[in-house]
C-alpha cells in the first residue's frame, strides 16, 4: 500500500490543473495517490500522469475522504463550497481562486515571501494563493522594499487568456481564424473580441466603478502579504493581451530612499525568486515567450525617472499558469503535508 499521501486536484482537466499535475508528477508522487476532480461536463474523461491516465471524477462535498491535501483550481464560488468540505474531512485545502484572498482567518501565501506563514499555528486548514499577477509585483518589489523601502507602485499589466482558463484560450485561437480567414469572429467570455485587439477590462467591476475586481486585489493581496510591514500602496490598470500564456508587467516604482540604477539592479540580481535580463542593447529584456516553463520571475529594462534619484521604471513577466499559480500551490502544499508528519 502506498505510503504517499492521497492529493487531489480539483480542476485538474483546466490551464494551472494541468501544470499542477505535471508538477507533481515532476515530484516523484505516483498516479495511485492522485485523484483528479473536475465539474460534471469533464467527469469521465481522462488526464496524464507519469505516462500513465488518471480518470476525471465529478468534485462534491463527499469526495475527499482518505484525502491528506486538496488543490483547488476552480471558480471562487466552486471554492467557497467544496474547500470546507475538504476541511471537514481533514485535509489541507491549498486554493487559487480569489475566494479566500481577502477572508482574515485563511492565510494568504506568497512562497517567495512569507511561506514561514504555512507553519505557524492557524485556524482551520485552508490556506489561500495570489493571483499571477500578485505573484509578480511582489517578488520582484520585495527585495526593493527591503533594501530601500517602496512607497507606491503603479502597475499596466497585460495579461495573458491563460488567465481566463481554457476558454480564454480557445476564444483567442478561435478568433484569429477567423479573423485571419476574413470574417468577424464571434464575442464569447471576454467582454470584447481579443483577437488582434487589446481589453482594458480584466475581472469586474462590482466592487468600484472606476477600479476592476483584478485591479484592487493586487493592492488588497499584497497588504496582507506583506502584513505588518512596511505598506506599499499599489494601483494599476489590467489590460487582456492576444497572448497565450505569460502576463507582463511595466512597473513605475517610488522608492522611499534614494537609490541608482545600478543598486537597484544589483538588489533584483542577488533574488534567488528573479531573474534579470536587462540589456536592451543586446536586445536582452524580458518576454512572455522566455518565460513559460520558467520557475523565476524575469524582470529587466531598469531606468531611472526623469527629475528623480527613487523612482524607476521596470518590466516583469511571469508564466502565470507556472510560477503565478501552480508552482505557488506545491510549494505551500509541501510545508502543509510536513507539519501533519510532524504530529
Amino acid at each position: 500500500m502506498s505510503q504517499e499521501p492521497q492529493i487531489a486536484v480539483v480542476g485538474a482537466t483546466g490551464v494551472v490543473g494541468q501544470e499542477l499535475l505535471a508538477a507533481l508528477a515532476a515530484d516523484g508522487h505516483p498516479p495511485r495517490a492522485v485523484t483528479a476532480f473536475a465539474s460534471e461536463r469533464s467527469a469521465g474523461r481522462e488526464v496524464e500522469f507519469s505516462g500513465e491516465t488518471i480518470p476525471v471524477e465529478q468534485a462534491a462535498e463527499d469526495s475527499f475522504r482518505g484525502v491528506k491535501l486538496a488543490y483547488f483550481v476552480t471558480p471562487a464560488d466552486v471554492s467557497r463550497a467544496l474547500a470546507p468540505a475538504a476541511q471537514k474531512e481533514g485535509a489541507w485545502a491549498v486554493d487559487l481562486s480569489p475566494a479566500f484572498r481577502l477572508e482574515p482567518a485563511v492565510p494568504l501565501i506568497l512562497p517567495a515571501v512569507n511561506l514561514a506563514v504555512a507553519r505557524e499555528p492557524f485556524h482551520g486548514r485552508i490556506v489561500s494563493c495570489p493571483s499571477a499577477v500578485t505573484t509578480a509585483l511582489v517578488t520582484t518589489l520585495e527585495p526593493l522594499r527591503a533594501r530601500f523601502g517602496v512607497e507606491r507602485t503603479f502597475a499596466t499589466a497585460l495579461l495573458g487568456v491563460s488567465s481566463a482558463g481554457a476558454a480564454g484560450l480557445d476564444e483567442l485561437q478561435q478568433q484569429t481564424i477567423e479573423l485571419l480567414s476574413g470574417r468577424e469572429p464571434e464575442i464569447g467570455r471576454l467582454p470584447h473580441r481579443i483577437g488582434f485587439n487589446l481589453i482594458p477590462h480584466v475581472g469586474d467591476f462590482s466592487r468600484s466603478p472606476d477600479w476592476s475586481s483584478e485591479e484592487l486585489g493586487w493592492n488588497d493581496e499584497c497588504a496582507r502579504i506583506w502584513s505588518a510591514r512596511s505598506r506599499v500602496e499599489i494601483r494599476g490598470t489590467a489590460i487582456q493581451a492576444p497572448l497565450f500564456y505569460g502576463h507582463l508587467l511595466s512597473l513605475e516604482v517610488q522608492l522611499a530612499s534614494a537609490a541608482s540604477t545600478s543598486d537597484v539592479r544589483a538588489t533584483l540580481k542577488e533574488s534567488s525568486h528573479l531573474k534579470l535580463l536587462d540589456n536592451a542593447i543586446e536586445r536582452i529584456y524580458p518576454m512572455p515567450m522566455l518565460v513559460s516553463g520558467d520557475p523565476a520571475v524575469h524582470v529587466g529594462r531598469i531606468r531611472e525617472l526623469p527629475g528623480s534619484r527613487s523612482s524607476f521604471a521596470l518590466v516583469v513577466v511571469v508564466d502565470n499558469a507556472r510560477r503565478g499559480a501552480a508552482l505557488n500551490a506545491i510549494e505551500v502544499g509541501k510545508v502543509l503535508l510536513r507539519r501533519d508528519e510532524a504530529v
